[in-house]
């Protein structure tokens, strides 16, 4: 056994000349300090290889110096050693620690050092390798996630006739909470479309998201299939507050539009509020003959109505985020596209992503892009995109960032 730092752990004024006589002819060097010392910290020494502490210091002396080392890199190996009391040293076996007895002769102490160590290592071993299984477990549900939740989002975006759409979705982890969702409603006569936040990041909120996409989706399609009297949304000047589904609407658009949100809220607040979990989204209904567009915006960031000839508005919130409340009311926004228009609609992962120094990305840059009037809504997100990457930089990514752009291109 090479050389050996050993520390001996009495009480003040205890004599163990015998132990001390086998550990050097063992091959060890050593020294002595009391409960006291060492539990203050007061010990200037080394690190141990191995600490023979008296059992008559007792079992809480003892789980307080077996743990005094724990910040070190080095971690001695504790035995535990009778002064005349073997009941004491047996309590000390029953709770687990090693020990050693007289005859303390340097082949036996030798051995019981070597034997300690080497189950020591074993168990170390034994748990690293099942921290490492359970590392690649947890990274195989991860990715196993990661492909539900894009089986959540949409494959390809039905895209009507003189129009463009698009959609970008980077998470921040392995699963987030964005996501954007495009489908046909009443027979392919409107375009529902959505984008949402959930608040948080990571497994949480994608299973929310997962929910809350599922509820508004498929509420929105058996809704759609209502005898709904359609008006010209060009006519409207002002739409009303709507606070349920039993007031009579105006399109057949807004009808699933409001029975969507409002049946998903009172379900995610009176099930989930416990949880902690809302969503922020913006929900429009397009009917890509006329340009008229009806939607919700629960809490969500404006998005931008870009006009061919450069004007800009941007589409304030009509109602609180999804989930928090279950009296919450919504109010029915309506704008109107034409040709050359493009709606973008975005998360705040674009304008908060931050770079080295702290700065956020900002509305001003999101709209600088936007104005340079992109000859595609794809081109426009991979722009957009490239930006905001180049802004974070060296910075990791501390947001899911989720944008959708449409855009009207006929007459």
């Amino acid at each position: 056994m090479a050389a050996m730092d050993a520390l001996v752990v009495t009480q003040p004024g205890t004599r163990t000349a015998e132990l001390d006589r086998g550990l050097r002819r063992a091959g060890c060097r050593v020294r002595h300090s009391t409960p006291g010392v060492l539990l203050d910290g007061d010990d200037s020494g080394r690190v141990p290889d191995v600490m023979l502490v008296s059992a008559s210091v007792g079992l809480q002396h003892l789980a307080l110096l077996s743990r005094r080392f724990l910040s070190d890199r080095a971690v001695p190996n504790v035995l535990v050693f009778p002064e005349g009391d073997f009941a004491t040293l047996a309590a000390c076996a029953r709770a687990g620690f090693d020990y050693v007895v007289p005859p303390y002769l340097p082949e036996l102490l030798r051995a019981r050092v070597t034997s300690c160590q080497e189950r020591r290592d074993l168990t170390e071993t034994v748990a690293d390798m099942a921290a490492e299984a359970s590392l690649h477990e947890y990274e195989r549900e991860l990715s196993i996630a990661h492909d539900i939740q894009a089986g959540f989002l949409p494959e390809h975006l039905p895209t009507p006739a003189g129009w463009q759409v698009a959609a970008e979705f980077r998470p921040a982890k392995q699963v987030g909470g964005d996501f954007y969702d495009v489908f046909e409603l009443v027979g392919g006569q409107r375009l529902a479309f959505v984008v949402a936040d959930v608040c948080d990041k990571g497994v949480g909120a994608a299973l929310f998201m997962a929910l809350i996409r599922t509820l508004l989706r498929h509420t929105a399609e058996q809704a759609g299939s209502w005898d709904i009297v359609d008006r010209d949304l060009a006519t409207v000047t002002e739409l009303p507050t709507l606070p349920t589904p039993a007031v009579p609407v105006l399109s057949i658009g807004a009808g699933p539009l409001l029975q969507a949100v409002d049946s998903t809220n009172r379900y995610m607040a009176r099930n989930h509020l416990k949880q902690g979990y809302f969503a922020t989204m913006f929900f429009g209904v397009l009917d890509p003959r006329s340009g008229a567009l009806v939607y919700i915006n629960g809490g969500h960031n404006p998005p931008v109505l870009l006009r061919a000839d450069g004007d800009r508005r941007m589409i304030e919130p009509t109602g609180p985020a999804v989930g928090m409340l279950t009296d919450s009311m919504y109010t029915l926004g309506h704008a109107r596209l034409d040709h050359g228009d493009t709606l973008f609609v975005y998360t705040d992962g674009v304008i908060e992503a931050r770079d080295v120094s702290g700065e956020l990305f900002g509305t001003d840059r999101m709209v600088e892009i936007l104005d340079r009037r992109s000859t595609h809504v794809t081109e426009l997100l991979s722009t957009m995109d490239a930006a905001v990457r180049r802004h974070e930089g060296a910075t990791q990514q501390s947001d899911d960032v989720t944008m959708l752009a449409i855009r009207r291109t006929d007459g």
